[in-house]
């Protein structure tokens, strides 16, 4: 009680001082505007480093001791035009020391100038490699100044330029990304638009919801600035935020203002119906936001910063969109007044249209009665049939979730871009080029005692190098590079880096090939390069899945026990969300693994799932599942609580929420809907995913699965042993207290 009647005070406070309120928040949105301009400066399309790993260890060595391997990590490709001569040639070359005069800690050496005119003489296209200092994520940080000075891929003076390497490839997508997302909201935007107006029926009142989401995103954006200054945040943090903040704040004020203009149609005053909305679905916006943002914290169990970063980004918005609905929304509800009630044009054109739309005639102005009766009917339906229900819904869930059983999961860039992206025709070219990949593996041999220049270390190394040149994976074996007790094999593989041809030749190098060779005798050998940090990844986070669901889960259930007082419910509800979580999986490897719809809306197989996109789906939607959850069986308790029928509880509270969850659900997955048209296949995964989770959450789980199996536990949805009901702490938010129904336990 005294969380709600914080909530009623700070209502009753927000109404008295909301000129204030309005004032701070459009400060706030003002100081944003500048920063989430810049959010995507500091981003970086790195953050795949695995701690302790064989790709780290290799990686920190090049950093270290050999300064020799920097050559090569960026290089350019350039093509001549038919008909090029010397001038073109010196024209080119003098371009690209003009760019790299503008960025630190890469250089074009006299050697690789004097063999790339050789080149271009002759054949008339040259691979350019650049002496390149710094981490793989500090490059990619170059690349993308590099992009910034030069136009890629476009003909100037003859020529054109390409940037290639796994950095270069990074930086490339931090740049479709950026554009992609700009796409998305301006698509996404007017389509909630369009629905919160068909909803409420008032463009004041479709305005609120729309507005929060907008100023959501923008706060989040000068955040995602902020913290990217302070720490590594992926290039993809900002999808990530803008997908789940547009549909998490337009649904959490979309909560709360249902719930106002319900009670103030029940007779309350609007003052009443503003305290009685917040200390109701204020109160449980606040803890299914809190609940989101730890089902997200989930994701820091691994040490993975490019994962970390996305779902940090994803918190923040979360965050952000609790503050705005619960504090911004009531300020605005109480300027606006009685327009956001339904009525005036487009009251009226939503009117019309449903009127039409399902041909009866109805009494002007009286929507409710008939939505309620509709749901009511619907529940009763169902719960006459609960186990033809329940095994119905089960089987075509299993059924969709049945391709799991064969997911694979990768992760690169060079899949991401369409075929003429410059980034991608440069790497092709350089491979045509030099007949190899642009990435090499690399091998790091620290001996256990002295240097290369050891005869048995060097005839170790040799015999290795000889068998290396056997598999038929490896075009070349660069000459060994010595270093301080160690020493440096390049393999230059024939296929690109995030192939599976490079990356099974990793696996076999690291269990057969080292492993019983004259080398492992002699020093501790790691295998290293792009195609070995992306292996790495995988195996981190494919492993740490099992830590992620139990974190959940464990998570879900006693939150779900306090809210709701029973054991059961909790229960029900994870194994739903589970269902309805690997359905969305099945449909991700019909799609993107197996390419069943490969062309239609640009969808295309990469034969294998984006290796951070399980996690990441699995923690939201496990997430805005729980708000669902939440704002429907609290409603169904209030009602049990206060005439204790289980049968009616259920038909009574999925008719007063019916409405308003499939609203908040069909703008949720509209939104997640609109990223499947970006041009990002990781990104078209994390929209799909998640939109078809939570419409399958909100049509097959919430609407059927949910009453069926509620008709058949009957009494024992509410069964809570009385010693544990005292001691759990009392998070009920949605029962109004007075004259309720004590719970009764099953006998």
């Amino acid at each position: 009680m005294r969380m709600r009647g914080f909530m009623a005070g700070l209502a009753e406070g927000l109404a008295r001082h909301r000129r204030i309120v309005v004032g701070v928040w459009v400060v706030v949105l003002l100081a944003a505007m500048p920063l989430a301009a810049k959010q995507t400066s500091h981003l970086t399309g790195g953050g795949f480093d695995v701690p302790g790993s064989q790709s780290k260890a290799v990686e920190d060595a090049l950093e270290n001791d050999f300064a020799a391997a920097k050559h090569g990590r960026l290089a350019f490709v350039v093509q001549l035009e038919r008909g090029a001569g010397d001038s073109q040639r010196q024209a080119v070359l003098a371009r690209l020391r003009r760019a790299l005069d503008a960025v630190p800690r890469v250089a074009l050496t006299p050697a690789s100038a004097t063999a790339a005119d050789r080149q271009l003489a002759g054949r008339g296209i040259a691979v350019v490699p650049l002496e390149a200092e710094g981490s793989s994520d500090t490059l990619t940080d170059s690349a993308g100044k590099l992009r910034g000075e030069l136009a890629l891929g476009d003909t100037v003076d003859g020529s054109r330029v390409y940037l290639t390497g796994q950095a270069a490839m990074w930086a490339g997508l931090q740049e479709v990304t950026k554009s992609d997302l700009a796409a998305a909201e301006g698509t996404g935007f007017p389509i909630v638009a369009l629905i919160l107006v068909a909803v409420f029926g008032s463009l004041a009142a479709a305005s609120l919801p729309l507005a929060l989401g907008f100023a959501a995103v923008l706060v989040t954006g000068a955040c995602i600035y902020l913290l990217s200054l302070q720490m590594q945040m992926s290039v993809f943090v900002t999808n990530m935020a803008s997908m789940v903040g547009i549909g998490v704040a337009v649904d959490y004020s979309l909560f709360i203002l249902a719930r106002f203009r319900e009670e103030v149609r029940a007779g309350h005053s609007a003052a009443e119906a503003r305290v009685i909305a917040m200390e109701t679905s204020g109160l449980a916006v606040a803890f299914s936001g809190l609940a989101v943002i730890v089902s997200l914290a989930g994701l820091w169990m691994v040490h993975n910063q490019a994962l970390r970063s996305m779902a940090l980004g994803a918190m923040v918005v979360v965050a952000v969109a609790i503050l705005t609905a619960t504090t911004l929304l009531p300020a605005l509800i109480r300027m606006l007044g009685h327009r956001v009630e339904a009525g005036g044009i487009a009251y009226r054109v939503t009117t019309a249209f449903r009127n039409a739309y399902r041909n009866r005639r109805r009494r002007p102005g009286v929507t409710r009665g008939e939505v309620s009766d509709f749901w009511q009917r619907w529940t009763a339906a169902v719960m006459r049939r609960p186990v033809l229900s329940v095994a119905a819904v089960a089987i075509v869930l299993l059924i969709l979730a049945s391709p799991v059983l064969s997911m694979k999961t990768g992760n690169g860039a060079l899949k991401q871009f369409p075929a003429n992206f410059d980034a991608r025709v440069g790497t092709e070219l350089a491979a045509k080029a030099t007949g190899g990949a642009t990435d090499t593996v690399k091998l790091l041999a620290r001996f256990e005692r002295g240097d290369l220049s050891s005869p048995a270390n060097r005839a170790a190394v040799e015999s290795t190098v000889a068998r290396l040149r056997t598999d038929p994976e490896v075009r070349r074996v660069q000459p060994p590079i010595a270093g301080r007790g160690s020493a440096l094999v390049e393999v230059v593989p024939r296929h690109p880096s995030e192939s599976d041809q490079t990356i099974a030749f990793v696996k076999r190098a690291r269990a057969q090939i080292l492993p019983a060779s004259a080398l492992a005798a002699q020093a501790r050998v790691d295998v290293g390069g792009e195609a070995a940090r992306v292996e790495d990844a995988r195996h981190q986070i494919s492993g740490s899945m099992w830590r992620i669901v139990a974190f959940i889960l464990a998570f879900s259930f006693i939150v779900l026990a306090m809210m709701l007082r029973s054991l059961l419910l909790p229960l029900k509800a994870i194994l739903m969300n589970l269902l309805s979580i690997g359905a969305a999986y099945g449909v991700l490897v019909v799609v993107f693994q197996w390419g069943w719809i490969d062309g239609f809306l640009g969808f295309h197989s990469l034969g294998a799932i984006d290796t951070i996109n399980p996690p990441l789906i699995l923690a939201v939607v496990f997430g805005l599942s729980m708000d669902y959850e939440v704002f429907l069986l609290s409603r169904i308790k209030e009602r049990y609580e206060e005439h204790g029928d289980n049968r009616r509880a259920v038909a009574e509270g999925l008719a007063s929420s019916a409405r308003t969850i499939s609203s908040a659900a069909l703008i949720m997955a509209s939104v997640f809907g609109v990223f499947t048209l970006t041009g990002v296949p990781s990104i078209k995964e994390l929209g799909l995913g998640n939109a078809v989770a939570i419409v399958l959450d909100a049509t097959l789980v919430r609407l059927i699965l949910v009453p069926a199996a509620m008709q058949l536990m009957g009494r024992w949805n509410w069964w809570m042993p009385a010693w544990l009901d005292r001691v759990l702490p009392q998070l009920s938010f949605e029962g109004r207290g007075a004259g309720a129904h004590e719970a009764r336990q099953p006998a």
